[in-house]
């Protein structure tokens, strides 16, 4: 085959054969599943499951091969069995209950009562699509969700981005009250503000209903029930229409990747048999993150996830996904203390051939389902293919998470002092990436907000934010914090192959870590929240930053960065800590340099250009050394950087400082 993605790469031709053999399991995979249908047919598990209003009443069906019989409780049968609700044995290990419209109702709580050889237990439904938590006993219970007048839709979707601009929220933290926020608050409150950043996607995260507030959303117990922490479905569904009106996207993390060990809210012990979505043996557990791992090998796993997909696109008219724990999924050791060094660690045997066809046929689907939608991969051991087309034999992730940013960036700013940073080693980790795949690079996530870590601002201001944030308050420790801050965004951004992300409130240097309310700190929301009001403040240095990253988005999206524009590297010299790169018509211009500000440094670059963005402007928090208003034309004259250059831009480079210029294109005779 001629298309397939490793025709690029020839460091792939000893594992071709390995390959070839992946696709040719996924496409018999998919033809048993699918016979003469799609994928899209096949993925149809929430139209049959779980309750469903019928002409005449209800109809609810659970998949439970392994029990002995099913009720269905509820405060209408006081929590006991009844025969009335009794469900009837079907084949294939279905089983189906219809009952009149009166007695169920909206609002109503339920759940199943199953019963197995061995022992019984109350379930909540698999494909249950709203679940409540008793405030006063702490259960959870599915709940009837039938509104009269329910929540439509109206608007489109936006079309999908060229540059993919990713703000990361969590809608119970997005308030600034000591509290959990709700879906309607973040409409209300969050989303004009993303829209007035710039930024043209919105991550949610949490959005699966999860037993345990604390676990960020990434132990999901009911994977079609979005969470009702938050509010209603109707709450959610008004914010992506909402969003959707501002011209902003919403994709969803979507965890897959495990599940909860709770098998009263979860589905371990579902009909009493562990391996039903599961492993049973020694895979089950998760040993990093306490969870359950499913068994991809099962087309009733195939079924429930691919459905799950199919869901959230055409219930809530999500605009795709990020795929959490991509890297645990497609190795049997989960990638755990592993480095990745070599292409043989991608085809030694330690690859779930099974997840990696789930993951192949769910981003065929999504893609057959919308040609728009958008997926991305939180993959951290860069396994050729995550990002490239299935039809060109890839795993089908339109994005992989440039993981390794961050890393790099934590361990500059906690190990190396600034004036020894090695810039030709910072531009080659930013900008590498596989020839087939786009990345969205990031420098901080949620990851490096929660307790135990620290964001970049904090590492570089620590004890001082406290003290000297105040644009009063002379600090040469929050002075260098941040202008670095900027220089570090503005580099990991315009350097990005594809897409940048931002977790909310990293963009003003939002000073504290996260914290959930957990029994170690008495419960308390005060770190689980967004100080929003930081960056309104007019005397206080988060408003500077805050205004610096809405001038840096919005200057990379008129110039289409981070799109597929190469980066092309300029120069490095790495004595003076000054780099220089051009992305499109844009050239970038960062000075390092500590203590030292350059006069006439020459950039071998041919052209007029004109300065359009500046870190050291006074509304950025800058000392407003840089005239904007210069034009600047290229000459032969050399300046400090000697290069062999026929032509260069002699420019003034304040220390610690980042520009952006743009290329004026030369006047044709016909504007003359």
């Amino acid at each position: 085959m001629e298309d397939r993605y490793y025709h690029k790469d020839p460091w792939l031709d000893p594992f071709r054969g390995i390959i070839d053999s992946r696709i040719e399991a996924c496409g018999i995979k998919e033809a048993s599943l699918t016979g003469s249908g799609s994928l899209s047919d096949f993925a149809n598990g929430h139209h049959w499951y779980g309750l469903h209003p019928t002409a005449k009443g209800w109809v609810i069906r659970e998949h439970a091969p392994n029990a002995t019989s099913v009720y269905l409780i509820g405060a209408f049968t006081k929590w006991k069995k009844e025969e009335r609700y009794r469900f009837t044995q079907l084949k294939a290990g279905d089983w189906e209950l219809e009952t009149g419209r009166d007695n169920l109702k909206h609002g109503d709580l339920y759940k199943l009562f199953i019963s197995w050889k061995d022992g019984s237990g109350e379930r909540i439904p698999a494909y249950a699509n709203r679940v409540v938590q008793d405030d006063v006993t702490k259960i959870f219970s599915a709940q009837v969700w039938q509104p009269e007048a329910p929540y439509i839709q109206a608007h489109p979707s936006p079309p999908a981005p060229e540059s993919l601009l990713i703000y990361e929220a969590h809608t119970g933290m997005a308030t600034e009250l000591e509290k959990t926020g709700s879906y309607r608050e973040f409409t209300r409150d969050v989303l004009p503000r993303i829209s007035s950043l710039g930024y043209n996607t919105v991550q949610l995260m949490a959005v699966q209903e999860h037993p345990f507030y604390g676990s960020f959303g990434y132990h999901v117990s009911s994977f079609f029930a979005p969470s009702s922490r938050f509010g209603t479905p109707d709450d959610l569904k008004e914010l992506i229409d909402t969003a959707h009106s501002m011209g902003l996207r919403v994709i969803m993390d979507l965890v897959h990747s495990h599940s909860v060990k709770n098998t009263n809210e979860g589905l371990g012990l579902q009909d009493g048999n562990p391996g039903l979505y599961f492993h049973a043996g020694p895979r089950r557990s998760h040993v990093a993150w306490d969870s359950l791992c499913f068994d991809y090998g099962s087309d009733t796993v195939l079924h429930f996830l691919l459905s799950n997909c199919k869901y959230w696109l055409e219930e809530f008219h999500f605009d795709g996904f990020r795929f959490d724990g991509v890297t645990s999924m497609i190795y049997y050791d989960h990638g755990l203390e592993r480095n990745f060094t070599s292409y043989q660690q991608y085809y030694d045997g330690n690859q779930d051939g099974d997840a990696i066809t789930y993951l192949t046929l769910a981003n065929k689907l999504i893609h057959q389902i919308d040609p728009g939608a958008l997926t991305v991969a939180e993959e951290m051991s860069g396994m050729p293919g995550i990002a490239a087309p299935v039809n060109e034999g890839g795993i089908g992730f339109d994005y992989r998470l440039a993981m390794g940013v961050p890393d790099i960036w934590i361990k500059m700013v906690k190990e190396v002092p600034d004036e020894r940073w090695d810039l030709g080693y910072l531009a080659h980790e930013l900008t590498q990436h596989r020839p087939e795949e786009k990345v969205v690079s990031y420098c901080e996530s949620h990851d490096q907000a929660l307790v135990g870590d620290k964001t970049l601002i904090f590492r570089l201001a620590d004890a001082e934010m406290y003290s000297s944030m105040s644009i009063t308050t002379p600090s040469l420790i929050i002075d260098r914090a941040v202008a670095l801050h900027k220089m570090i965004r503005l580099f990991t951004f315009s350097t990005a192959a594809g897409g940048y992300l931002n977790f909310m409130g990293n963009e003003f240097g939002h000073p504290e870590w996260i914290d959930f309310p957990r029994e170690g700190n008495n419960w308390s929301y005060k770190y689980a929240r967004r100080q929003w009001s930081l960056a309104e403040n007019t005397l206080l240095r988060y408003r500077q930053l805050n205004n610096f990253d809405r001038a840096m988005v919005e200057t990379g999206r008129e110039a289409g960065i981070p799109g597929s524009d190469v980066v092309k590297t300029i120069m490095v010299n790495n004595s003076d800590k000054v780099i220089a790169y051009m992305r499109g018509n844009l050239l970038f211009v960062l000075n390092f340099n500590p203590s030292k500000s350059f006069t006439g440094y020459g950039i071998p670059v041919k052209g007029k250009y004109r300065i359009v963005l500046s870190s050291d402007s006074s509304s950025f928090g800058g000392q407003e050394r840089i005239d904007m208003n210069i034009t600047y034309m290229s000459s032969p004259k050399y300046g400090r950087y000697t290069v062999a250059a026929e032509q260069q831009l002699l420019l003034y480079l304040p220390s610690r400082t980042a520009m952006v210029l743009k290329e004026i294109p030369p006047a044709r005779i016909s504007d003359l």
